[in-house]
């Protein structure tokens, strides 16, 4: 199409001559848009709209931007995965504690370490209100005998831990009344406990043989059913026997 510019081509009027058109001669004012050309040269084609560039610019091509080099890379950091640390903490754990039980059951049973024995912890617990007190004192010094040589070697680690929680909850039952801190208080017992409590859920773990049996790998179900096990037999010994 063709605009034409109505006014005065005189001098002193206000041609467009000369400017926009593209010959020297006069061209009576028309601006051509559509003829292909530009004041500045040839229209550029574009091959992908399949039209001229009627901006009188031409189009610089778009290079395309290098993409990041982290997108092609693969994520090198190790995948979490089963750490040693919490094995050796575990390890240190049971030692401790199943050490602690198996002096205090041989104690109790054999009188080694200056324990009382079975006859000496038997009228400790007749004195405090116990009936069958013979009986329980076996019972006791088994128990913590066993449990704490189970826990060393971490096997049945459950069963274990929960016989040495029960034992704790009888004897904290009987002195929380001297109050917390030691020597009177229930300071050690309750920490004794809290370790009970803490290896009857995590496990033994890896360093221990009771590595990957059913109970190692349900810690959370055993843990469960040994302490509904050692609440048991800690009311019964409270309320049966006293």
């Amino acid at each position: 199409m063709a605009t034409h510019d109505d006014r005065s081509k005189a001098s002193g009027g206000y041609s467009d001559d000369g400017f926009y058109s593209t010959s020297s001669a006069g061209g009576g004012g028309v601006h051509h848009f559509d003829d292909g050309t530009t004041a500045f040269g040839a229209q550029a084609y574009d091959k992908d709209t399949q039209s001229f560039d009627s901006t009188g610019y031409t189009p610089v091509t778009t290079l395309d931007e290098p993409a990041s080099h982290y997108d092609d890379e693969d994520d090198e950091r190790r995948p979490f995965g089963w750490s040693a640390g919490p094995d050796i903490g575990l390890l240190v754990l049971r030692l401790a504690l199943g050490g602690a039980f198996v002096v205090h059951g041989s104690q109790k049973v054999f009188g080694l370490f200056g324990g009382p024995g079975v006859d000496g912890f038997a009228n400790y617990l007749q004195s405090v209100g116990f009936r069958e007190p013979r009986i329980l004192a076996w019972v006791t010094g088994v128990t913590e005998l066993a449990g704490g040589g189970l826990l060393v070697l971490g096997l049945f680690t459950p069963l274990a831990a929960a016989g040495v929680l029960g034992v704790m909850a009888n004897v904290i039952a009987l002195k929380y009344r001297g109050g917390f801190f030691a020597p009177n208080g229930v300071e050690l017992e309750v920490a004794y406990a809290a370790m009970a409590f803490g290896l009857l859920f995590a496990g033994p773990g890896r360093a221990a043989l009771d590595y990957d049996r059913g109970w190692f790998r349900h810690a959370l179900l055993a843990g469960f059913i040994c302490l509904v096990l050692a609440a048991g037999a800690t009311a019964a010994t409270l309320y049966v026997f006293r």
